[in-house]
């Protein structure tokens, strides 16, 4: 790190699963501090936030104002960062107000439409602002999609399934669709069909993503996040698998991004563009 001081972060979704486990390791990380945790379920507000992550107390009290939390990060003398694990309605606004007030957005929430992606692109750099949108934070899922890219290169037909716990509240997974995005650009078009298919019940055969990828989306009580990219031949089956066990596996990637989103003045999409 070039700076000195920590790096001021504010948590937006404090109390769910993820802002709990981001709380957590920002205070454990030792160039950070927890600024702000903002949270809009009412019967945290006011609580601390240490105390809601299971971390003990940090004196830090859960709020619902984000432009006030925001308005203090800016008055820090590091340039501060939002870390959002939100609701696909809100996280648009949420991540065009950070920018507005200088505060660099690392974006763990999905279901952003691509015209959304591209305001908050221009806007990020009009801004000079840096901007992580991160569809999966893990390790292992970046392995696996430079796995799959590798994989499509021999096989035309291959389909996606994501499975996710049953709170989630977009489909198909951000995850999914980058996955589908990253087949989809080298320029083959896949699942060529050998008959003529009828659904006898809508979706059974997934959503069509570019390129006609096919994308299927479970959600079970359970689950946390979990990803296969199945290719298949004449007389084989290739499957590439991805599960998370604990939502821990994702704060190395986290932490990775609050530090390097001081380091740009754009818009990234992807974890593997700062690996």
């Amino acid at each position: 790190m070039t700076n000195e001081s920590p790096i001021p972060v504010v948590v937006n979704g404090a109390a769910g699963k993820m802002g709990r486990e981001v709380i957590k390791a920002v205070c454990q990380a030792e160039d950070m501090t927890l600024l702000g945790a903002i949270e809009r379920d009412p019967k945290y507000l006011g609580q601390d936030a240490g105390e809601v992550a299971g971390c003990g107390p940090v004196e830090i009290p859960i709020l619902n104002d984000l432009q006030a939390t925001l308005v203090l990060a800016t008055q820090e003398k590091v340039q501060g960062v939002m870390v959002d694990f939100t609701h696909p309605s809100s996280v648009y606004e949420n991540v065009r107000t950070a920018i507005a007030y200088g505060v660099r957005p690392v974006v763990g929430t999905t279901g952003l439409s691509q015209e959304q992606i591209q305001d908050l692109a221009e806007f990020a750099e009009k801004a000079s602002t840096g901007c992580l949108i991160i569809p999966n934070f893990s390790i292992g899922m970046v392995l696996l999609q430079q796995a799959a890219v590798q994989a499509a290169q021999y096989f035309d037909h291959v389909e996606i399934i994501e499975l996710h716990h049953n709170q989630k509240a977009d489909a198909p997974s951000g995850t999914a669709i980058q996955t589908a995005q990253q087949l989809a650009g080298l320029g083959k078009t896949y699942n060529s069909p050998t008959v003529k298919e009828t659904e006898k019940l809508a979706g059974a055969r997934g959503s069509v993503a570019d390129d006609n990828v096919r994308i299927h989306s479970v959600r079970l009580p359970g689950l946390i996040a979990h990803q296969e990219v199945i290719f298949g031949a004449s007389g084989q089956i290739y499957t590439l698998r991805h599960d998370t066990t604990d939502r821990s596996c994702y704060m190395p990637g986290v932490l990775l991004a609050i530090r390097q989103v001081t380091q740009i003045k754009s818009l990234v999409y992807g974890l593997e563009k700062i690996l």
